[in-house]
């Protein structure tokens, strides 16, 4: 009691001394002489050390953007809710917080991308085109990111909600500035993964062609810390949250693969005591894949199977880590509720599920496919040749915040945005959930299965990949047919 006293006191007093309260609390008055904008801006090589906090920054966007992508897909099931308690059922609250971080998230990268070109950068006497261009580049993730996530999200602070659409707009912009200052294959593959989701496939096509005549084995990737670097407070560095879910949080995994998908999990694992696994974002499996599409829609079977034959040229250099991976027991609480043998024979196919207990394991960790030769010669121009394209985008993108995407799957704005933001009201595109009728319609099953234990044979209840191809002809998916 006699600590709310003397708290009350010091409070009465405060306001007695002061005939305007908000002076002693305007902290917008108030400047940390080490952390001033006069110590970035100005600085020789600012523009660089810029940078570097734009790939820490993409490093936090990751990690918001593959927990509710992932959930929200039909890759994983979340067992034990220790991450998102909503997205696994597709349940979109705009009070969710992990919504609310991932808007903040996109936000920040588009912010800090434009205050590197604006002052950052013309103000570094050290300044190069080749960072102005990473700059141009980081902006149009942010664009990209808001498009593909979201139905609509403001473009500036306290703005109207901008329409998908025009985020991709403004991201072919972005990188179309990166190009002109420095061709790089990621630029021109960013440009092609915008150009496949709004269904322009010629310059999809030649984004992709380009990207990979650079480049035949692109890979960029974000960069994690595992533990903090010296100077800087635990907690603060962006560790791989997507790598915990899937392996460091061991007999407490919360995030469970799809039977189809369990040979290529985890596809993060431990890398070492300093640098956690990284994510590879933009890779040249992606170009193949949509040049496979593409002629697949134009009936040149052919050519797409000389791109899914380069496809798998590409896996097979990739990396493969073999992981001790015995404290996954799949089968969580309840014994039996999970396949967990080599032996079992998923959805009529064999080779798909791992026995982790018998010795370490092979995973995958840039791309995987259980796509086969015999399969590429059998491709047909036709809807069974469609759903195996697009098992093999599942398989090659899981965990990387795709299949979300190739779901025609959407977020919403959080609360805190509709009701601190006058331009934005409920009701307004992006405030509401958009979800496909033909995923609505399923959403319990998203990632069901049925297993029998005795017999090792284990169904998923649905096939996602086949209820996409029917739907081919609807504005949200396969967006070149």
């Amino acid at each position: 009691m006699r600590k709310v006293v003397l708290i009350i006191y010091s409070a009465l007093f405060t306001l007695s001394c002061t005939d305007n309260f908000s002076s002693v609390v305007d902290f917008t008055q108030v400047e940390n002489p080490n952390l001033s904008e006069a110590s970035v801006v100005g600085q020789p090589n600012s523009s660089i050390i810029w940078l570097a906090g734009l790939e820490r920054e993409l490093a936090f966007c990751y990690n918001e953007i593959l927990i509710l992508a992932e959930l929200g897909s039909d890759n994983y099931m979340n067992t034990q809710t220790f991450f998102s308690q909503f997205l696994d059922q597709l349940e979109l609250q705009n009070t969710d917080p992990d919504l609310r971080d991932f808007t903040r998230e996109i936000q920040r990268l588009r912010e800090m991308a434009l205050f590197g070109l604006e002052s950052v950068g013309p103000a570094d006497p050290e300044y190069t085109t080749t960072t102005e261009a990473e700059f141009q580049y980081f902006l149009g993730l942010a664009h990209m990111y808001a498009a593909m996530y979201f139905p609509a999200l403001p473009q500036e602070p306290i703005g109207p909600a901008i329409p998908a659409a025009q985020h991709y707009e403004h991201a072919l912009s972005a990188f179309a500035s990166a190009i002109t200052l420095n061709p790089l294959p990621e630029y021109y593959l960013a440009t092609a993964r915008v150009n496949y989701y709004t269904g322009n496939k010629t310059a999809a096509v030649s984004a992709a062609r380009q990207a990979l005549a650079l480049n035949a084995k692109l890979d960029r990737f974000v960069r994690f810390d595992e533990a903090a670097p010296g100077g800087v407070p635990p907690g603060t560095n962006p560790s791989n949250v997507m790598e915990s879910a899937l392996f460091e949080r061991a007999t407490f995994d919360d995030f469970q693969p799809l039977p189809t998908l369990d040979f290529l999990d985890p596809k993060y694992s431990f890398l070492t005591a300093e640098e956690d696994a990284p994510v590879h974002y933009l890779k040249a499996e992606e170009a193949l894949l949509i040049l496979a599409e593409a002629n697949l829609s134009d009936n040149k079977i052919d050519a797409a199977r000389v791109n899914l034959t380069e496809l798998l040229a590409l896996v097979a250099t990739r990396e493969t880590r073999n992981i001790d991976d015995s404290t996954e027991g799949r089968i969580q609480v309840a014994p039996g509720s999970r396949p967990n043998k080599a032996s079992v024979v998923v959805n009529g196919r064999r080779g798909l599920v791992l026995d982790r207990q018998a010795g370490n394991v092979d995973v995958p960790s840039v791309s995987g496919t259980s796509l086969t030769a015999a399969d590429i010669a059998g491709l047909k121009a036709d809807d069974a040749g469609l759903e195996l394209l697009y098992r093999t985008r599942q398989e090659v993108f899981i965990a990387e915040g795709l299949r979300f995407v190739d779901m025609g799957l959407k977020l919403i704005i959080d609360e805190n945005e509709v009701l601190q933001n006058e331009n934005i009201n409920k009701g307004d595109l992006g405030t509401v959930p958009l979800i496909p009728a033909f995923i609505s319609s399923v959403v319990k099953s998203l990632d069901a299965i049925t297993y029998d234990p005795t017999k090792g044979v284990a169904t998923t209840v649905i096939n996602v990949n086949q209820i996409l191809v029917a739907n081919k002809s609807t504005p949200e998916v396969l967006p070149f047919h």
